[in-house]
């Protein structure tokens, strides 16, 4: 498969557009339908220190995810590509509705800002082998538990979209 950089990038932008546009449909299967389903595949949680090794725990992530915030929505608020790597700002939002890091759910709506980088290999490049995502869990913990006050981020989304 000769690409030129512009050409891998842009079908990697189509890909995680996809990924993202189904995850906020919840449509599932779609969404695995962009991403590696084997061994290599992997989904790195920074703030947790936690990876989930292989296609199965990748699946098993977005249920847990899903299930403490079965409405939540991702709002794109900046993006760059490059061979290999696509990367996202976003803004999730959703209602605590099952028990997150021990947070039991209280239905508090969240708000919180994450960077995502897409990783893809030179064998599969269109197909997501890899996540890895950086939030500020203290900041969801803190809305979770409906603490007075707690910080909801910078608004990238209301700066981008204002239409969100």
């Amino acid at each position: 498969m000769n690409l030129t950089d512009q050409e891998r990038t842009a079908k990697q932008r189509q890909v995680v557009d996809t990924h993202i546009r189904q995850e906020n449909a919840h449509e599932w299967e779609s969404v695995y339908d962009t991403m590696l389903r084997d061994e290599r595949a992997y989904y790195d949680v920074v703030p947790l220190s936690t990876r989930y090794h292989a296609f199965q725990e990748v699946q098993g992530f977005y249920e847990l995810f899903e299930s403490a915030l079965p409405d939540f929505h991702v709002t794109i608020t900046g993006s760059c590509d490059s061979p290999g790597l696509s990367l996202r700002e976003v803004t999730i939002t959703g209602t605590h509705q099952g028990e997150y890091c021990g947070v039991e759910p209280k239905n508090h709506r969240v708000s919180f800002e994450m960077a995502a980088v897409y990783v893809f290999l030179d064998d599969e490049p269109f197909k997501i082998a890899a996540q890895r995502i950086y939030f500020d869990n203290e900041t969801v913990l803190r809305q979770m538990r409906g603490e007075k006050g707690a910080l909801t981020g910078i608004g990238l989304a209301k700066e981008t979209h204002p239409e969100s």
